[in-house]
């Protein structure tokens, strides 16, 4: 692979898409972020992903504007509570109503469109297969149909033989096991933000099911986390 070779990374402002950039950076790519102010309440994350961008060497970092506000049916995007001090067999058990419809399915398809556009094969997404709150689009056999939907639906593949690869470098790791990666990396975590239901001037809530994972992944990695926290 060249040095040279792009790949467009989706990029939130946490922990785990600023762990995904900077495995694609150490990979050679040169990294294409990609943000999303989509009518989240938790948009400090927005501040994060510049941040991040910034400190990990994306050569470009865009930031697109969709209203998925308009259908709601998430904590995150509608007049719903955010669920707090969830147990561990609660947050196994069943798709929390911080599920955003299709959301991944969205973002993957403007990546694809990017990626096309920039002649880049390939895409960084942190999707997390087990610490990931028992979101449907997180799941490995979602992220092969995509790709191979993917591979049908472009002019880069059917018509110049470009095969678009989805890279999900995070997909079996544990978040302790991330968080020690992206320490290898040189990631400052104090720069990204988990929560869903930060404070106005974005101090995490310590209580979402967001922030407990993240937390409970800085103490199995034997860490503190440096995030601000209310």
């Amino acid at each position: 692979m060249s040095n040279q070779a792009k790949a467009v990374v989706l990029l939130s402002g946490g922990l785990d898409s600023a762990t995904c950039l900077a495995i694609a950076r150490d990979q050679g790519f040169q990294p294409l972020a990609l943000s999303f102010r989509y009518g989240q309440r938790h948009q400090h994350e927005l501040a994060a992903s510049a941040r991040v961008a910034r400190a990990l060497g994306a050569v470009r970092h865009m930031i697109v504007d969709i209203d998925l506000r308009s259908f709601g049916g998430s904590a995150l995007t509608a007049d719903i509570a955010v669920p707090k001090d969830r147990s561990d067999d609660d947050m196994a058990d069943g798709i929390p109503i911080t599920y955003v419809p299709a959301r991944n399915t969205i973002f993957l398809s403007f990546a694809l469109a990017l990626a096309e556009v920039e002649q880049a094969q390939d895409i960084f997404i942190g999707v997390n297969a087990v610490d990931y709150s028992g979101y449907p689009d997180c799941r490995p056999d979602f992220i092969a149909a995509f790709e191979r939907m993917a591979n049908l639906a472009t002019k880069a593949a059917v018509g110049d033989g470009r095969k678009l690869s989805i890279h999900t470098p995070l997909i079996s790791l544990s978040k302790a096991d991330i968080i020690r990666t992206g320490i290898g990396l040189g990631v400052d975590y104090g720069m990204t933000t988990s929560c869903y239901d930060p404070t106005p001037d974005g101090l995490a809530c310590g209580h979402c099911d967001a922030c407990a994972l993240r937390l409970k992944g800085f103490a199995e990695a034997g860490l503190t986390d440096p995030a601000p926290y209310a």
